[in-house]
């Protein structure tokens, strides 16, 4: 009995390869034509992810869209966002993609990781064609992730352009070399779609052969926040790496001391042409003399105040003591004289 029970528990239990399903969407229409509407659920993919819902021609699920988004209604795709779950739900304009069909709604993921799904769909009244057919020859496939080796220096820091090199492994899984391949390196932040710019590799790569490439990847400069590195090959992507750039201190830093020296030495500059264009004086200064206090002496009159007062000191620098006005005192010593002397009557000299 304890057996049975645990085989059922076994069966009954969740299997951890549900939560790891792939990305998957459906339709609640097939067809549809323009001006109507869709609704597209999804489910499998990662909670609180940004996505984009377009309408693609010339694609199909198995090989997805092959001429990219410029195969695509750009302008009349939704974006969404994933619950905590994975899951989404979000009606779809129709709308007429600028090459014939078959056609696919077309989802991918905006940022982080990348994953897509695609689910058939038919815009009735477009037209149809068949899938261009693939060059016979080479082909090549991406068969490692790809990084980005490298870091910055002290120029990045303030400011310099930003520089790695995409580094990844291809492998021949066509029927005939492939010489010199031409890759599209793209660059793109945030939202926005990548600038791509093509880049050449020098050699050979030999049927069920693999080879190693090195693309340099470089950006503005100045830049600074999370970026994704795209790799794109005969018109598909084969491969998206995620690059997150620091701030440029060193710039912030310029620019603080700028802001702190270059008034300093504007005042100090002008100070100089003050200092040297001020007329000089060239006239002595006279000393500045305090006003004298007098000193009042409580329960005395203005008049005995006086008489008690210390004589002001002479303000006359031209009197000395030997020609002062009215000098009455001896240069020489007392000596006694007995002849009476009135202040009134002066003393004659001389005979009578």
């Amino acid at each position: 009995m304890a057996v049975l029970l645990a085989v059922l528990a076994l069966l009954l239990a969740p299997t951890p390869a549900t939560a790891a399903d792939p990305p998957a969407v459906k339709l609640s229409k097939s067809q549809a034509g323009t001006g109507g509407s869709i609704t597209v659920t999804g489910s499998g993919w990662r909670s609180k992810a940004l996505l984009m819902i377009l309408v693609c021609g010339q694609s199909v699920p198995s090989t997805g869209v092959t001429g990219g988004t410029n195969s695509c209604a750009n302008a009349d795709g939704r974006a969404v966002t994933t619950d905590a779950e994975g899951r989404f739900s979000r009606k779809l304009p129709v709308a007429e993609p600028p090459v014939p069909c078959p056609c696919v709604v077309h989802v991918a993921t905006v940022t982080g990781a990348k994953a897509e799904a695609d689910a058939i769909f038919q815009v009735a009244g477009h037209a149809v064609e068949p899938l261009p057919a693939e060059p016979a020859g080479g082909r090549l496939s991406v068969l490692t992730d790809t990084r980005l080796d490298g870091s910055g220096g002290l120029l990045t820091w303030f400011g310099a352009p930003p520089a790695r090199t995409l580094v990844f492994t291809v492998g021949n899984v066509g029927t005939s070399p492939v010489k010199n391949p031409v890759f599209q390196v793209g660059t793109s932040h945030g939202v926005f779609a990548p600038e791509w710019e093509e880049q050449q590799w020098r050699g050979t790569i030999q049927p069920g052969r693999k080879a190693r490439i090195e693309l340099p990847v470089e950006l503005t400069a100045g830049a600074h926040g999370d970026y994704t590195v795209s790799l794109k090959y005969g018109g598909k992507v084969m491969a998206e790496q995620p690059w997150g750039v620091g701030r440029p201190w060193g710039v912030t830093l310029f620019w603080v001391l700028v802001c702190l020296v270059v008034p300093a030495a504007l005042f100090r500059a002008g100070m100089a042409v003050v200092d040297r264009v001020r007329p000089r004086q060239t006239s002595r200064r006279r000393g500045f003399r305090m006003p004298e206090v007098a000193l009042r002496i409580p329960g005395l009159r203005p008049r005995q105040e006086a008489r008690h007062a210390s004589p002001a000191p002479s303000t006359l620098p031209w009197f000395t003591p030997d020609n002062a006005p009215g000098a009455a005192g001896r240069l020489s010593a007392p000596h006694d004289d007995d002849r009476p002397t009135s202040p009134t009557t002066p003393i004659r000299k001389g005979p009578p």
